[in-house]
């Protein structure tokens, strides 16, 4: 994709490096392996396996989806040239590390002796599924986001058809110690079930909730980014193929232990279009007025949704108060934050820098015309992501937002998507990112000024204390200027 003119500082890519990198299809990445995305890839025949869970743990949470999530698809049929085909796989991934890795030194991991032990394993693989499993257990010796191995129907591909993409209508998150139903879809068979927000799942299917709790309990990654691994294991369980059912477990309001069948039904609604490598993924948008307040909600940066975005800004351009609501968005292109900040900033500014092998890349800010100049506030929870996070602490460390919520995932490093020889997709970090000021949010996250937790009780309550608490610090500084003005 080539950026031209006028659109290029919409985008907020005025660098020819940034250009090329975008052309490029570089991807400010989703944040944790294989189905584990707000948003539902295709989830045809996938649940997570005991076995396959446990070793995860044993690894010290390195393995990740490929071995919580264990596909029946069919496998392809073993011949004389299988083993080539690995090999030339594995030194693809290898070498494209070894490449491209935006640290020379691989943060103190020999690199190549890492290949050499697990060169040494190849031999033994007999399945595709094992192959990626090895792989992905070679890339989580780096211990950083961004470095996954997506199966072939990980995603939904060229020429499949959305009508096979399921669900049953839920969103959850990790509360403590339980999964926590957060929203229930409008309509769907879940809510048609009785199922609230609030309610804790206990089973689904054969396959209990809690012992997942406890295995993905360990790891190097932050706890915010475990507790979204379990959060998308259980989606990726209660999802699947429209028209099939799954049984659930659940505790209600009054904690008493109901069950009941859900059918999963055709999402429906819009989807991004595909951007080289970077598959469609389900689109969300949501503009409205809570009272004299501005209200932004997007699941994804996708291109397709930067004009709406753009058009939301300046028909609240009246309000006292802009709030984007990132919770849950995992991020997309990154080109696109510094764009929609843009529409924020008065002056050319930058959310920070990629730093790459050799050189870096400016995300620079230049100003639209007719900017906001209101109060922003940005909402994040742990499963805030990658271009959501840049968005979120550039405005935060430039003064121009307020963020509000709980401390973000802390995967940010730009990465690209590549497909391999057996068809799989292969996301691999090319930089480092740090804001103005020098922040890695790589493995720390974005802190917001304000901290609110959810809870299971504001949930049962219907209520949102996350956004309460924004439009409380609203009113308070609008109160502020009031007394200012009037002194």
């Amino acid at each position: 994709m080539k950026i031209e003119g006028a659109a290029r500082r919409e985008y907020g890519v005025m660098e020819a490096e940034e250009e090329e990198a975008m052309r490029r299809s570089i991807v400010w990445g989703f944040i944790v392996a294989l189905l584990f995305i707000p948003i539902r890839p295709a989830t045809e025949s996938l649940s997570f396996s005991r076995e396959a869970v446990g070793t995860a743990a044993e690894a010290g949470g390195r393995r990740l989806v490929t071995g919580l999530l264990e596909g029946r698809r069919s496998e392809a049929i073993w011949d004389r040239d299988t083993p080539e085909l690995y090999r030339r796989t594995f030194e693809i991934v290898w070498s494209r590390v070894k490449e491209t890795y935006y640290d020379p030194t691989f943060g103190g991991v020999d690199w190549d002796a890492v290949g050499q032990r697990y060169r040494a394993r190849l031999g033994v693989i007999r399945t595709e599924s094992g192959l990626y499993e090895l792989l992905q257990q070679m890339l989580g010796e780096l211990r950083r986001s961004h470095f996954h191995i997506y199966p072939p129907g990980t995603f939904v591909e060229e020429g499949d058809s959305l009508e096979k993409q399921g669900s049953v209508g839920l969103d959850v998150r990790v509360l403590g110690h339980q999964v926590v139903i957060t929203s229930v879809r409008a309509g769907s068979w879940a809510e048609r079930a009785g199922m609230r927000p609030g309610f804790v799942l206990r089973r689904i299917g054969d396959r209990e909730v809690d012992w997942l709790l406890r295995s993905l309990s360990v790891g190097w990654e932050p706890q915010s980014r475990r507790r979204m691994r379990v959060a998308r294991a259980v989606l990726a369980a209660l999802d699947g193929e429209p028209g099939t059912w799954v049984r659930v477990r659940y505790w209600d309001a009054r904690n008493r232990v109901r069950e009941t069948r859900l059918q999963r039904e055709r999402i429906a609604g819009e989807w991004s279009e595909r951007f080289g490598n970077f598959p469609p993924m389900p689109v969300e948008f949501e503009v409205k007025r809570l009272g004299d307040v501005g209200y932004i909600r997007f699941n994804i940066f996708v291109v397709g949704l930067m004009e709406r975005i753009r058009a939301a800004i300046r028909e609240l351009s009246s309000a006292p108060a802009l709030i984007f609501d990132l919770r849950g968005n995992p991020g997309g292109m990154g080109g696109m934050a510094a764009g929609v900040a843009g529409m924020l900033c008065n002056q050319q500014t930058s959310l920070g820098t990629m730093k790459m092998r050799s050189g870096h890349l400016n995300l620079a800010v230049f100003p639209q015309s007719n900017p906001y100049t209101g109060i922003v506030v940005i909402l994040i929870d742990a499963h805030t992501g990658s271009t959501a996070e840049i968005f979120a602490a550039g405005l935060q460390e430039l003064g121009r937002a307020i963020v509000v919520g709980e401390r973000s995932a802390g995967a940010a490093l730009p990465s690209l998507f590549e497909r391999l020889p057996t068809g799989a997709l292969f996301q691999y970090a090319i930089a480092d990112f740090q804001t103005p000021k020098g922040v890695l949010i790589e493995g720390r996250g974005v802190i917001p000024d304000i901290e609110v937790w959810l809870t299971r009780r504001a949930l049962l309550e219907g209520r949102d204390p996350q956004l309460e608490a924004a439009l409380s610090e609203i009113a308070r500084r609008l109160a502020v200027k009031e007394i200012e003005k009037g002194g």
